[in-house]
């Protein structure tokens, strides 16, 4: 039976990664013909894109009567987002440089939307109240992001001219990363509940990494193709869905718990991790030798999830 689950896995991959080209490709092109800056590309259009598999899951999860994973999910996939996704990305492009002063607001709007989601869940559960919290902040967030004006001097690029096919293969890899992405968690999970892995231990690290996968694939081809922009700004718009849209749409059904291994070890790890990128990113350049470093603080995490550490 694992030998099926392991082949799913591959299949599920193999449309994740033609899905994720498909969507990079034409997102950014639709983006800029709307006269959107690069850096609001990869934030909106790319970041909350490639974030509809955490909340697709996190609706299924809530549906089928395991909520506890919706919040493991999310913090999970946040700690992976930057410290495997920028991780690698840095890695493979050597360096990733932003045009955009992230200072102005990318930094303190992560920095305010991590805090206000742990002093949300520092209690143990997400409420409807602190639902309607969360999606209040992220319409916040989304409206500084669109309305915020770039540095023209920086920023100013042409607006490439569109068609029909661009929607269509829009349209087409989004359905590849959302698809793909199901079935890879699918066969994820049902491999680690084959090898008696800890259901906390699935959502944090399976699950988690398992809806990372098209952040990942995105950033690490956005940054091949010298698109630093996307690469930076996916992470940026995908860390604040998950916390603010992918907890906070499925907690106004139902309160949403948080797992032992969440609240005790991800949601400390999560305030680490953002930290540390923030400062990364104070000089708008994070270099190779970060990228190793976060890879490293990720396998301490999971050592940590797993009990090796």
């Amino acid at each position: 039976m694992i030998i099926v689950y392991v082949l799913i896995f591959i299949a599920s991959l193999f449309v994740l990664v033609k899905g994720a080209d498909l969507f990079l490709n034409s997102s950014e092109k639709v983006g800029l013909a709307a006269g959107l800056s690069p850096f609001v590309v990869g934030v909106v259009i790319v970041g909350v894109g490639t974030s509809f598999p955490e909340l697709i899951s996190s609706l299924v999860a809530v549906i089928e009567g395991v909520p506890e994973i919706v919040t493991a999910n999310a913090v999970g996939s946040n700690i992976a987002n930057i410290l495997v996704i920028i991780g690698i990305s840095a890695i493979v492009a050597r360096k990733i440089k932003s045009k955009t002063n992230l200072t102005d607001l990318e930094i303190p709007m992560m920095a305010i939307i991590t805090l206000i989601f742990l002093a949300l869940a520092y209690d143990g559960n997400i409420s409807k109240f602190d639902s309607v919290t969360l999606i209040a902040s992220f319409l916040i967030y989304l409206a500084y992001s669109l309305f915020n004006k770039p540095d023209e001097s920086t920023e100013k690029t042409e607006r490439p001219k569109i068609s029909t096919k661009d929607f269509i293969l829009l349209v087409l890899g989004l359905v590849g990363l959302v698809f793909g992405s199901k079935y890879l968690i699918d066969s994820v999970v049902s491999i680690s509940e084959i090898l008696n892995i800890a259901p906390g231990v699935i959502s944090v690290v399976a699950v988690a990494f398992g809806t990372s996968l098209p952040e990942l694939l995105v950033s690490v081809k956005a940054a091949i193709k010298g698109s630093p922009e996307v690469a930076i700004g996916n992470v940026f718009g995908s860390n604040a869905f998950n916390l603010m849209m992918v907890v906070g749409l499925p907690g106004l059904f139902k309160t949403l718990p948080l797992d032992p291994v969440t609240l005790g070890l991800a949601l400390p790890a999560l305030l680490i991790v953002t930290f540390v990128f923030i400062i990364s990113c104070l000089s708008n350049i994070i270099h190779k030798w970060e990228g190793f470093m976060y890879l490293i603080l990720y396998i301490i995490f999971i050592g940590k999830v797993f009990g090796f550490l």
